[in-house]
């Protein structure tokens, strides 16, 4: 739900990470986890004379609440809830006995006879047993932008704990705008190259202008290639296309394990239809009462929070590159790096440079996994010593970009959800200078390109149909919401907001590093959540793990 050019909350494995940079780092074993970067044409359609649609009804002086949906399905979808999958071998899967089918839904809710179908991928994983089998756990890694389908063929169908997987449906669903599903373009993979590199701590008006034009350019790209679909992929549309699946697959309730944004896309879903909600995972939590600016003030607070652990630990370690365990004086050694990429970018043994934008992705990549932080090292003290190639490759993995120039649509479905989702955070430059002391406070080495790339929702060519709120889900069954304390993409308090939102809400913490705590190493952590999962009782109030 991130709205920067650069932050993803997500759960989509920099597990890949791992694999990608084994020969690298061999005691650097990252577990698979969770990822998120905030942007054709006109205002979606107002929806149709007493179409049925989702309202944010609240109270003065507090973030309005999302009201329930009725019950009962609307003749205009049933057509859509009747859907026989057709599910047949997945090509590419991570080992055998992955299905997929094609699903449609509604482009527009608001006019289901006549606004057209979007086309929805689906996958599933069928419970191996023993035991009783309990019904469908559909999964989603976050982003917004990752792909569920190919995180449940690449890591959940096989990696999930046995005891879950036994009793369980693993199944997927590309959201709309994602990957196998209809997806959302905005630039060219060589436009992609250009825009991932553009300077994101101007030094002047001219660099102002020239950043502005990036993030104008990435908008019109996306109004040219996906006019069509760009006014339809907030996460109040995802939230009812999960509902279409769960019909689908003929299911009464939906079990659901959502990572980072998924956590919200999940919370959304359960306060749109609380009776359909059965054992719901949330890890890695986002908090849908805030606006854009506080999600990207408390991201910067985040990072810099994980940093501070990355500086500890790496002043442990022979050679570190930072020089100090102390976080503000490690910060300042690596702004100074920053800076020095800014003016000299360094050579990475292919016609790209490692330039201050793609370093600063590079470093953020690896926050998101304490596992990488061996891998951060030997990048920063590569780059010492003139060689950027590393950490150029960290930055590859963050956008999804693979060895031969291609880019994955992750970038593109995450600006065109967070910038529905949500206002821009600012509208102009001027707003970003007078908040950068705030940001830079916040984090010496993160700050100022947090804060600009807090801009790039300001140019989107679709305005924003959601708005701040909170999510009750009154009537549901109890959900789990699992925070970490130092996680750096979805920061811990978030975790507490939405818990204590939820009626049903219990809030499950672990105090440790890392984005979301799932299958992330912690026994205590799956523990629980799998007792959850195979009993339908949550762990006791407040539980905390290490």
């Amino acid at each position: 739900m991130d709205t920067s050019r650069l932050l993803r909350t997500s759960g989509t494995l920099l597990a890949t990470a791992a694999l990608l940079l084994s020969g690298v780092a061999a005691q650097a074993t990252v577990r698979p986890q969770g990822e998120g970067d905030g942007r054709s044409a006109g205002l979606p359609p107002e929806p149709a004379a007493g179409a049925q649609r989702p309202v944010l009804s609240g109270v003065p002086a507090a973030a309005p609440l999302l009201a329930p949906l009725p019950a009962r399905v609307p003749t205009a979808l049933r057509r859509y809830y009747d859907q026989k999958p057709s599910w047949h071998a997945c090509t590419g899967a991570k080992g055998a006995g992955f299905e997929c089918a094609t699903l449609k839904a509604p482009l527009d809710y608001g006019r289901p006879r006549s606004g057209g179908d979007v086309r929805l991928a689906v996958a599933r994983k069928r419970a191996t047993g023993p035991g009783e089998r309990i019904g469908s756990l559909m999964v989603n890694p976050g982003g917004p932008g990752g792909s569920a389908v190919g995180f449940l063929q690449q890591y959940a169908g096989n990696g999930y704990p046995a005891a879950v997987r036994a009793r369980y449906d693993i199944v997927a669903m590309d959201p709309r705008g994602v990957a196998g599903s209809e997806a959302i373009s905005c630039l060219t993979d060589a436009e992609m190259d250009t825009y991932a590199q553009v300077d994101q701590t101007p030094d002047n008006d001219a660099e102002v202008r020239q950043l502005v034009a990036s993030y104008k350019k990435f908008a019109h790209g996306c109004a040219s290639r996906s006019a069509r679909l760009l006014p339809h992929v907030s996460t109040v549309d995802a939230a009812r296309d999960m509902d279409i699946f769960r019909a689908a697959l003929g299911d009464e309730k939906v079990h659901y394990i959502g990572a980072s944004y998924g956590t919200f896309l999940g919370a959304t879903y359960a306060g749109l239809y609380p009776s359909r909600v059965g054992r719901l995972v949330l890890d890695g939590a986002l908090d849908p009462s805030l606006d854009a600016e506080q999600v990207n003030r408390d991201q910067t607070t985040g990072f810099q929070t994980a940093f501070a652990s990355f500086a500890k630990d790496c002043s442990a370690h022979e050679e570190c590159p930072l020089g100090s365990d102390d976080a503000t004086e490690a910060g300042n050694t690596l702004k100074r790096f920053f800076r020095d990429l800014d003016h000299h970018p360094l050579a990475t043994g292919t016609p790209r440079q490692l330039t201050e934008s793609l370093a600063t992705t590079g470093v953020i990549a690896a926050m998101y996994d304490e596992a990488a932080w061996p891998v951060l090292r030997k990048a920063l003290r590569d780059a010492q010593t003139g060689d950027g190639a590393l950490l150029l490759k960290l930055s590859d993995i963050y956008y999804e970009r693979d060895q031969h120039g291609h880019y994955a649509n992750l970038m593109a479905a995450n600006s065109a959800v967070n910038c529905l989702d949500l206002p821009p955070a600012y509208r102009a430059p001027s707003a970003v200078r007078r908040a950068l002391p705030e940001f830079e406070k916040a984090s010496p080495a993160f700050g100022e390109s947090f804060a600009w790339g807090s801009l790039s929702c300001a140019y989107w060519p679709v305005h924003a149909t959601g708005t701040p709120h909170r999510i009750p889900a009154r009537g549901a069954a109890p959900i789990l919401v699992v925070g970490t304390t130092r996680d750096p993409a979805t920061p811990y308090p978030w975790a507490r907001s939405l818990a204590s939102q939820l009626s049903s809400g219990r809030l499950l913490t672990y105090d440790g590093d890392g984005h979301t705590a799932y299958t992330r190493g912690s026994k205590c952590i799956d523990s629980a959540v799998n007792d959850y999962l195979l009993t339908t009782t949550p762990p006791p109030a407040s539980r905390r793990c290490s």
